[in-house]
């Protein structure tokens, strides 16, 4: 088999691995702690009550299954990641230097993010669960989380427009457009609203399908980029996902929740912007494609929000964001996670297919 087949997928197998392996520890330490909302207090975004969503799901699923099982596939990804760099540096002339996947060019900016987006979610998760911070049912606030992704995503932007001169985007049927400077704000706002996805994270199994599928797509773009690392890296995420999303299932053992989903959106669109120009294709042309279902999903909560303020309190959706209100008419939860997953493959295929064809 081809070297750079085995250095994408062997990683994969070994997250994989890794998760299943570290997921009983962590479960333990979760129950044994009670890492869970001692009281079940939800809040709509636009501040008020969610009675319909309270119907639905009730106090037993908020008080009783820990939070942060994010930390299931961000262990995982860390520990492949740098233990494949380390056994490449311990043994540089054998099979690990070749498989060794942590690069300057291709691995670090996305690792980065992705450490970042761990690290601040879980932060919210542990204020979440303590009741604290400046949300009314614990944690930060959704200000202050948007505040922090446009932070790091303005940080990174620069490190894209002055270190590595990307101005430019890919654009439909028309190739490249120069951007400029303007590189930096639409940087900011892809990531913020890609961020605003986590709203996915909502029902027993349905984020780490539709998770695994967006990574693996890219995966399949980067490797017929020749961004062989990037690839491999996607893939590794995929592989950890998968781990999480093995105990994720109904009935979950623990949800993902922030520490999980903010690492994962954020480095979509990373993956993204590192798949466009820099990597001579169209990564941001084909995200709408393949991140259609974290797309319409968080379309759903903006719609609601705006149909409520702007029309007398009237609702777009008996309940948003999306997968709830197919709940609230009737759907049963696992009907609606099977769908998501069907919808989620649909636009990663064609997202691939839209990358690679020239039109």
């Amino acid at each position: 088999m081809n070297i750079e087949l085995i250095k994408i997928i062997l990683p994969s197998v070994v997250a994989f691995t890794i998760g299943m392996a570290f997921t009983p520890i962590l479960t333990n330490f979760l129950y044994k702690h009670k890492m869970w909302k001692k009281k079940a207090k939800t809040v709509s975004l636009g501040g008020g009550g969610t009675p319909v969503f309270d119907s639905l799901h009730g106090e037993k699923k908020e008080v009783g299954t820990p939070r942060m099982g994010g930390i299931v596939i961000w262990v995982s990804v860390i520990v492949t990641t740098l233990g494949f760099w380390l056994l490449g540096h311990i043994f540089p002339a054998g099979i690990f230097a070749k498989l060794d996947f942590l690069s300057r060019g291709q691995t670090w900016i996305p690792l980065f993010v992705f450490m970042c987006g761990a690290f601040v979610g879980l932060i919210d998760d542990l204020l979440e669960i303590n009741g604290a911070g400046g949300n009314y049912a614990g944690g930060l606030s959704l200000r202050k989380r948007l505040a922090i992704v446009s932070i790091i995503s303005f940080l990174i932007s620069l490190w894209f427009y002055f270190k590595l001169d990307v101005n430019t985007i890919s654009v439909p049927f028309m190739g490249t457009l120069m951007v400029g400077i303007f590189f930096i704000p639409i940087f900011i706002l892809v990531t913020v609203f890609i961020y605003s996805g986590t709203v996915i994270d909502g029902i027993d199994g349905l984020s780490g399908g539709v998770f695994s599928a967006i990574f693996f797509a890219y995966a399949v773009i980067a490797y017929f980029q020749n961004q062989i690392n990037l690839s491999a890296f996607c893939i590794v995420v995929v592989g950890s996902i998968l781990a999480f999303l093995w105990f994720n299932i109904p009935p979950a053992r623990f949800y993902m929740t922030e520490t999980g989903s903010m690492a994962l959106t954020m480095t979509i669109a990373i993956v993204a912007f590192m798949t466009d120009s820099l990597g001579h294709g169209r990564g941001l042309t084909v995200l709408p494609i393949i991140a259609l279902p974290l797309i319409v999903t968080s379309l759903s909560d903006i719609i609601q929000v705006v149909s409520k303020k702007t029309r007398n309190g009237k609702k777009v959706f008996r309940i948003a964001p999306l997968h709830h209100h197919f709940e609230a008419i009737g759907w049963p939860a696992y009907k609606v996670t099977m769908r998501y997953w069907i919808v989620s493959i649909v636009c990663a295929v064609l997202g691939v297919i839209f990358a690679l064809v020239k039109i």
